[in-house]
């Protein structure tokens, strides 16, 4: 399978913070947004503006490893959950934040942002091994997993939890042998969008209707796409996909659009450009892209040969901003709120 924990350093303590959306600061979409803008990095409590784009929460590996969030200009970051974790995700009413963390991939786990709370559901089913936080339905009621019969590869597929206490196990697409990744919802919560694979190689992204119907490819067969599993994500006026592919095997990662209908994917111009040949020590890989909550920006991580950080750019490719400046990834933006 495409997904690993890689979560065995066995630290757990939460971080009893506030990190509500009402208290992390806002940067204006009129500000400057230019690559040489430095990310400011001071924890602070201070309360920011009662409205808010949303803070971006993500992970952190070196350092103090965990999940942080931080407002879209670099201020006010704030630890969520101290230790290995990955995959942070945004609840859609922004109380709460779904991670892989605990030394468990199977269990599902929740943090409340208001309390740090950690909330942990077993795995629904001991026939079926299931991944649960990938993707939160619209309403927040139900989240994607991705998942694996125990014995029987027949039964490979996403299946859906409800959040509430972990149960209701549902089944939505079936890849027998195979592996399906959640992505995202579609923002009516009518469809998902997820990553293929078969052999442990990923064969395209998909959507289909959340019961099973409308399966379709939307990338091409002999497309690279991202190996780490990443499974898409539905811009908020449903109309685009962000995903991320290789131009060739030997080049870094770049991140992609495709309509949600189908059609020609098209890659992001970033500047500098995301992409190049892997020997080209000025080449930057982009990936684990995801939308602002008005659709107008992409938060994303990009890395050279050092390190990796978080940063924003518009959607057409320019106005590129670096947000932090750690081992960071898997950027995430929130809801806005006020």
């Amino acid at each position: 399978m495409l997904f690993a924990t890689g979560l065995r350093q066995g630290a757990k303590r939460l971080l009893l913070v506030l990190v509500s959306v009402s208290l992390l600061g806002a940067c204006s979409e009129s500000d400057d947004i230019n690559e040489a803008s430095t990310p400011s990095t001071e924890t602070t409590s201070t309360a920011g503006p009662s409205a808010s784009p949303g803070p971006i929460v993500f992970k952190r590996a070196g350092g103090e490893p965990g999940i942080y969030a931080v407002n879209p200009d670099g201020t006010n970051l704030q630890a969520v959950f101290e230790g290995a974790a990955e995959y942070p995700r945004w609840s859609p009413d922004g109380t709460e934040i779904s991670i892989f963390c605990c030394d468990n991939g199977m269990a599902a786990h929740f943090v409340d942002v208001a309390t740090g709370e950690l909330r942990e559901f077993p795995p629904p089913d001991p026939t079926l091994e299931t991944h649960c936080g990938f993707a939160w339905s619209p309403d927040g009621e139900t989240m994607a997993c991705e998942s694996y019969g125990v014995d029987d590869p027949a039964r490979n597929g996403i299946y859906t939890i409800r959040t509430s206490d972990g149960g209701d196990l549902s089944r939505i697409t079936s890849n027998p042998g195979g592996g399906d990744i959640p992505g995202d919802y579609s923002p009516d919560g009518t469809r998902i969008v997820f990553v293929r694979s078969q052999d442990d190689v990923p064969v395209g992204i998909y959507i289909s209707n959340v019961d099973g119907s409308g399966l379709r490819q939307l990338t091409p067969p002999d497309m690279i796409l991202d190996d780490s599993g990443f499974g898409g994500r539905w811009s908020p006026d449903g109309n685009r996909i962000l995903f991320v592919a290789r131009t060739a095997e030997d080049h870094h990662k770049a991140i992609w659009t495709v309509d949600a209908d189908g059609g020609v994917p098209e890659q992001l111009p970033i500047t500098p450009a995301c992409g190049g040949p892997n020997a080209d020590p000025n080449a930057y890989g982009c990936y684990s892209p995801s939308w602002s909550p008005d659709g107008e920006q992409i938060v994303f991580t990009r890395s050279d040969p050092s390190t990796e950080s978080v940063y924003i750019v518009n959607t057409d490719g320019s106005g590129l901003v670096q947000v932090t400046d750690g081992e960071d990834d898997s950027p995430i933006w929130g809801t806005p709120t006020g």
